[in-house]
């Protein structure tokens, strides 16, 4: 059940916890312990929203911060990862493989406090050797959600 249920609240967090308990064939008294379980195991880490920031009125910029880190004796990247992703700013630290350590993505209003933060406060870091800031231009599908949906022709096709 455990792996179905994650499956179902993955793409679906406001599901109705009647109707994933149908879904899983199983009372919606499980379905509450288990996710409260899931909660408490740390494998549920917290539900969010996706928003389509272009469709409001807010401005924000998203960039990509590639960074190439020195790794700490005995710590590896854990601990310069955790100074990094304490900034409010920053939206994801991921450790990656490639010519670049760690992925960072932030947020800011504009490309100026964006840019900003990566020569202020990201940049001089003692453990940080590189960085190259990517600046996402447009969304086009964000955990699986596409964000461009093209109306379906409806149109009955005519054959001769």
């Amino acid at each position: 059940m455990r792996e179905e249920l994650l499956a179902v609240i993955e793409k679906n967090s406001r599901i109705d916890l009647k109707e994933l308990a149908v879904i899983l064939g199983v009372q919606e008294i499980d379905v509450v312990n288990e996710l409260q379980a899931l909660e408490d195991e740390g494998v549920i880490c917290g539900y969010h929203t996706l928003v389509n920031w272009e469709k409001t009125s807010l401005d924000k910029v998203t960039a990509l911060i590639e960074v190439r880190v020195t790794p700490q004796r005995g710590q590896g990247f854990d601990n310069v990862a955790e100074r990094i992703y304490r900034y409010p700013e920053v939206r994801s630290v991921y450790l990656i493989s490639g010519g670049f350590d760690l992925m960072v993505i932030l947020e800011g209003k504009t490309l100026r406090e964006v840019s900003s933060f990566v020569s202020d406060k990201l940049a001089p870091l003692e453990q940080v050797l590189s960085t190259a800031t990517h600046f996402i231009l447009k969304k086009y599908k964000d955990h699986g959600t596409i964000f461009l949906q093209k109306p379906e022709d409806e149109r009955e096709m005519i054959t001769p």
